[in-house]
């Protein structure tokens, strides 16, 4: 289990390092290539980017003992990118009742579609997280669900539903999700 690090010297580092401009791949590049361990280098810049402890150590056991367990020279910055492609350092965005709204009912199709790629669940996931839920709304506007296992009602009320409400959130609806409401409506009619 990943224990929470009391090394503020290395947060601040990370947190200076982090402001100048470096993203959190290289920011753990250099922290590794200074001779700090894997999993400090990687908790001092979460605790950066104000990811709370608890999240922190849950990304960070996941990733453990493929990525952090056995560092091997040299190879920092592939770890670094690595760490940041699989959302250890994605900072949770805070949603408005709209957003829960939507994030429920994208939930609710993605439960929908009967089964869904492993890239593409991380994917909807880390927009989920950082707060883009349009995006992961237009992707899953252009997906559909699994003919055998998936429930095509649910799945397109769902996201009929899921961009009323951000096309009314909006001062400026993006025409994009105009286009992909008008889009699952269509299909709604046609389950």
């Amino acid at each position: 289990m990943i224990q929470p690090a009391n090394q503020p010297s290395l947060t601040i580092l990370a947190r200076h390092t982090l402001s100048r401009g470096a993203t959190p791949a290289a920011t753990y590049a250099l922290l590794a290539r200074l001779g700090h361990k894997p999993v400090p280098c990687a908790q001092a810049i979460c605790l950066a980017l104000d990811i709370p402890p608890a999240e922190t150590a849950r990304r960070l056991e996941e990733c453990h003992d493929a990525l952090l367990a056995n560092p091997r020279p040299d190879t920092e910055s592939d770890t670094g990118e690595l760490l940041e492609a699989l959302g250890v350092f994605d900072v949770p965005q805070e949603l408005d009742e709209t957003g829960h709204a939507v994030v429920a009912l994208l939930l609710a199709a993605i439960d929908a579609m009967g089964g869904i790629r492993p890239g593409h669940q991380h994917g909807l996931q880390r927009w989920i997280t950082t707060g883009k839920i349009t995006t992961a709304y237009l992707s899953l506007a252009a997906t559909h669900p699994l003919p055998r296992t998936g429930d095509p009602g649910t799945y397109w009320s769902s996201l009929t539903a899921a961009g009323e409400l951000l096309t009314a959130a909006a001062p400026r609806p993006d025409a994009r999700v105009k286009n992909a409401l008008t889009h699952c409506r269509t299909q709604a009619t046609h389950t």
